[in-house]
Parts: structure tokens; C-alpha cells; sequence
């Protein structure tokens, strides 16, 4: 009888033995706070492996005696998760996010590089200055699997803010032949204006693509990469305090918004187009959507799938391109692209602003104004284009409600006698081209228009719509 006792109190302690190695596997993200921060951390790097077998528990590929190995499969593709500075020590919020969405797609290798000892710092350039040897760390371990058969082309590098130039540091080891480096807003302070070898450049990779989100504040300005992808011109992105008084979110919420853009490219509901341009500004008076001049695929897209441009992108001289587009305040941030065109009677000039509302079957609205800094210039039978960008798509439009605007508090009230008014699909170019003919716009009210499919006859101009 006690010879049964105590076997059954071994199992016990036994089982409870395994429960407990079985959860020392499980690797989570290191999380410090602010006091670590303060007193600063010395460099200590995890490498936390995910795949489809292990999506909920990590294994430490850099841990002594680490099991993390039988889930690393070096024939499959290997992305790289690389964070930038943390002054308050605690884990990135979207770590978790991207493990699930990346693995959602295909069964890769996810490897989030965990730096949180060594990035936790008050001080900025205490960070940035061990940049170089979470590179080296990284070269230890793909050289490794280089050496069990695994290829550079697989290997596709992410990184974020001061994870970027991890990233490009790893790639130049490498003279270039990794597969790809995303860079997430790359750090601007203590790189901005440094040669290539002392930041991400786009020789780092056979394919770099870079988002900016954050160029007047935390991020790079100038190109890195073979696209350099510019949301709202590359500040100020929609939905972000504009004011110190939206505390910490004031001073991160731009800089952590390129991690978020790139998040819904992992998504199934939209893909956000973007337009190759000279500038914002020229993006804003719609004078690069002709996507057919660009590549044959038409004009990129942001995010994970930029690389199906690859070819168009790297085969440029120099190659280096630059594509604005604007987005959404919220996730999934899609803005759908329309040419708005108008014909005017009036035989004064006249500058303002237009706002268009589209309503559906359904009831459901969306609404696009011109931006103020671009007033449009209506001149008698000069057709004007302008760019809207409306965040629904509608596959049937039911009712559209424009307003004219001067912007202009004093004086007499305008009025904007329309000729023909055009709507055409940028992004859905399934869309029906919608119009309306001959109406008057009366300053700051607001016309209820029913669109009606355009028409290919010469347009009749009606002299009571002139001044």
C-alpha cells in the first residue's frame, strides 16, 4: 500500500516536472517598465521563433539548449520582426498581431527579435548605439541556418524605427543578397544624413521597400530604399493628436503608424494603392494617377505584396522611386481614388474648394473636400480634374451632394455654373464613370444630384448658367 502511495506521488511531481519544462518553452516578450528604463539595460537579445506549430508559444532560438529548433524548418521563408527604441521598457503592442496575420498567410519562419534589454533607455543614443551588435547577433544565427540549407533569398527582414537599420546592418554582411528588408519609419535622429554604410540603404537587399510615416519628428526623410512609400505626405497621418494635449499618443502615434499600414496589407479587405510622384503636392492635384506608364501591373501597392513590383522597381536608373497616396484615420485605412471633373460656364474665374458627398442604395455616405491647400482655378470651358478619395467604395452610387466654397467670409456670394461634372474610378476601375449636366452651385449649399451615366455627345452649353 505505501509502495503505491509514493509511486503515485512520483507521477505526480513527475507530470507536474513536465508541465513545468513545458512551460519554460513558451517564451514571451521581455517586459520591463519605466524604472529598468531609467536606470538603462545592457543588450540582451531573445530570438522568438513562431510558426504554425507553435503560434502561441515561442521558442528562444538563442537560449542555451534550446528546443526552439525543431519547429525552425530552413527551407521555408524566414521574416525577421525587428523593433526600434523602447524609453518606457514595455513590449511593442503590435508584437502578437503580426506573428498571427504574417502566419495567416503562409507557414513562415517568424522570428521576433526581442532587444527590449539594451533598446529600454532613457536615453536615446545609448540604443542606437547597440544597433550593430543585435546585427551581429542576427548574422550568428542565419549563418547557421545557411549552413543547414537554408538560402538568402528567404531571408525578408522587417524592422521598425531603429529595427530598420538593424535590418540594413544585417543585409550589408550579407553584400546585399538577402532576400528583402521592409523599413518601418526608419530612426531619423543619429541617422539622417550619415553615409549608406552607417544606415539602411537599398543596396542592403535584393528588394528594400521603406514607409515613412513620422519625417518631420522621430523618422527618416529622405529615400532609403528602391520605393520609399510616403502615407500623407509622410506626416501627419489622420487620426494622430495634433496637439500635446493627446499625450504619449502626440509623440508616437505617427512614428507607430507605418507598423499599422503595413498590418493591413496583411488583410484581406483592401489593399492600398499608391501613386509614384515627384511630390505629395503633384500627388494632391492628380497629376500621377496614370498607373499604366508606370509598370504593367499598374501602380504598387503598400505593404507585404510591394514586392510583386519588384522587377519594375530594381530595373529603374537609379533605382529609386518615390509613391504618396493618402489614408483613412482607421484601420484598414484604404482610400479609394476618383477623378472629379468639371467644365465650367463662368466667364469670371473662379478659385475654391469642392466637397462630395457619394450615397449608396443602402443609405450609407462617404465624403471627400478638396484639400484647402489646393484651391481649384475654374475657367470658362477648362476642364479641371481634381483627385477625390473617399474611404468606402460603392458599387452603386444613388445620389451625390456637392458644395462650392471660396473660403472667403466677406464679400458677395459666388455662384459656379457647371457644365458637365464627371466622376471617374481610379482605384475600381470596374466602376461605372458617372456625370451630371448643366446645374448652377450657389456658394456654401449644399446641391442634391442624381449621377446618370455619361454621355458621348457634344455638350450644349446653356447661356443661362453663365454670369
Amino acid at each position: 500500500m505505501l509502495h503505491k502511495v509514493c509511486l503515485q506521488w512520483y507521477l505526480i511531481f513527475l507530470c507536474l516536472g513536465c508541465w513545468v519544462n513545458s512551460e519554460e518553452t513558451c517564451q514571451n516578450f521581455t517586459d520591463l517598465n519605466i524604472h529598468n528604463a531609467i536606470l538603462g539595460t545592457d543588450l540582451k537579445v531573445k530570438l522568438l521563433l513562431y510558426t504554425r506549430e507553435n503560434v502561441n508559444c515561442a521558442g528562444n532560438l538563442i537560449a542555451e539548449n534550446s528546443t526552439a529548433f525543431k519547429y525552425l524548418n530552413v527551407t521555408k521563408k524566414t521574416i525577421f520582426i525587428t523593433h526600434g527604441y523602447r524609453p518606457t521598457g514595455s513590449p511593442p503592442i503590435w508584437i502578437h498581431d503580426i506573428v498571427v496575420k504574417l502566419l495567416s498567410i503562409q507557414d513562415f519562419n517568424v522570428i521576433c527579435v526581442d532587444w527590449n534589454r539594451g533598446a529600454t533607455t532613457l536615453i536615446y543614443h545609448h540604443a542606437a548605439a547597440k544597433t550593430r551588435d543585435v546585427a551581429n547577433i542576427l548574422k550568428t544565427l542565419i549563418d547557421k541556418m545557411l549552413s543547414e540549407g537554408a538560402t538568402l533569398d528567404s531571408i525578408y527582414m522587417v524592422g521598425v524605427s531603429l529595427g530598420a537599420h538593424i535590418s540594413g546592418f544585417v543585409g550589408k554582411m550579407y553584400n546585399g543578397s538577402i532576400g528583402r528588408i521592409t523599413g518601418l519609419d526608419p530612426a531619423g535622429p543619429l541617422f539622417t544624413g550619415t553615409p549608406p554604410d552607417e544606415r539602411l540603404h537599398y543596396s542592403d537587399a535584393q528588394f528594400v521597400d521603406v514607409i515613412h510615416t513620422d519625417i518631420d519628428a522621430l523618422g527618416y526623410r529622405e529615400s532609403l530604399g528602391h520605393i520609399d512609400f510616403y502615407p500623407n505626405g509622410g506626416t501627419d497621418q489622420p487620426g494622430c493628436p495634433k496637439t500635446i494635449l493627446g499625450g504619449s499618443e502626440y509623440f508616437k502615434c505617427d512614428h507607430q503608424r507605418s507598423v499599422f499600414l503595413y498590418m493591413s496589407s496583411l488583410n484581406d479587405s483592401c489593399s492600398i494603392d499608391t501613386f509614384p510622384c515627384a511630390n505629395y503636392r503633384d500627388y494632391r492635384m492628380g497629376k500621377c494617377t496614370n498607373c499604366e506608364d508606370f509598370s504593367p501591373r499598374g501602380c504598387p501597392v503598400l505593404g507585404f505584396y510591394a514586392d510583386k513590383w519588384k522587377d519594375y522597381l530594381v530595373a529603374k536608373n537609379p533605382p529609386m522611386t518615390k509613391a504618396f497616396f493618402d489614408t483613412a484615420a482607421k484601420n484598414p485605412f484604404c482610400i479609394y481614388h476618383y477623378h472629379l471633373d468639371f467644365v465650367t460656364l463662368n466667364s469670371k474665374t473662379r478659385r475654391g474648394y469642392i466637397t462630395i458627398k457619394l450615397v449608396s442604395t443602402d443609405g450609407n455616405q462617404t465624403e471627400y473636400t478638396v484639400d484647402q491647400r489646393d484651391p481649384a482655378t475654374f475657367e470658362q470651358y477648362k476642364e479641371v480634374s481634381l483627385l477625390a478619395k473617399f474611404d468606402k467604395d460603392f458599387a452603386v452610387i444613388s445620389k451625390v451632394f456637392v458644395t462650392f466654397t471660396t473660403g472667403s467670409i466677406i464679400g458677395p456670394k459666388c455662384k459656379l455654373g457647371v457644365q458637365r461634372m464627371r466622376l471617374r474610378p481610379i482605384t475600381n476601375l470596374n466602376r461605372p464613370i458617372l456625370c451630371r449636366y448643366d446645374f448652377v452651385l450657389l456658394e456654401n449649399i449644399e446641391e442634391e444630384l442624381k449621377p446618370i451615366p455619361c454621355q458621348h455627345t457634344n455638350l450644349v452649353v446653356d447661356e443661362n448658367l453663365m454670369d
